[in-house]
């Protein structure tokens, strides 16, 4: 990957846009999670824009418009960037209440899978590269917490393990890609974890 000013300018704007955000499961400050997601995609791919969506994938779903809005995304990075943000962000304000995003995680997620049978093959990098981090931040916090981890997110761990293996299903049969063995890969050590038998830290 060659750094670029594009590139510098979309870790700017990514670290301004989640200031003060923690991450579900282990309460790491959120930059983290786009920062990995960039760095995993920036193994497969030296495109410019795909990398720079990677650090900006959750901006329009999670962030307040008045904090940073699509068009001053589009502005800052052209309308191809936006184009791949878009088909890895759900439909959700970013003010919903946590009860409203309990209430309708399943629609949610239904139509992020609908979505990405016809997202671009950016979108489709990006969300591995999602997947990816999210699964391997959830099997090491569980080393750390236990079970405890499950509590923090919005749905059961095996409706969780349904929707990565939908995801995974989608990728592989729409993307030629390294990325995707990767995936099915830390998608099989997440499958473990959710079947394992609980037990006390």
């Amino acid at each position: 990957m060659k750094f670029t000013p594009k590139i510098n300018k979309a870790i700017q704007v990514a670290a301004m846009s989640h200031n003060g955000m923690t991450r579900k499961g282990d309460g790491t400050i959120y930059i983290s999670h786009p920062f990995a997601v960039a760095m995993i995609v920036a193994q497969y791919t030296n495109d410019e824009d795909i990398i720079c969506a990677a650090l900006l994938h959750d901006v329009l779903e999670d962030v307040s418009e008045k904090i940073y809005s699509k068009k001053q995304m589009k502005k800052d990075f052209g309308p191809r960037v936006v184009e791949i943000v878009e088909g890895v962000s759900e439909e959700k304000d970013a003010s919903m209440s946590k009860a409203e995003e309990k209430r309708t995680w399943i629609e949610r997620k239904k139509k992020y899978l609908k979505n990405l049978e016809e997202d671009s093959k950016g979108s489709l990098m990006v969300c591995a590269a999602d997947k990816i981090h999210n699964m391997q931040s959830t099997i090491d916090a569980y080393q750390v917490k236990g079970e405890e981890i499950w509590k923090a997110f919005n749905t059961s761990k095996e409706k969780k393990l349904w929707f990565h293996t939908e995801v995974t299903k989608i990728i592989e049969g729409r993307l030629k890609n390294p990325i995707v063995k990767e995936l099915k890969i830390l998608l099989e050590d997440y499958r473990f974890l959710i079947n394992k038998k609980s037990k006390k830290k």
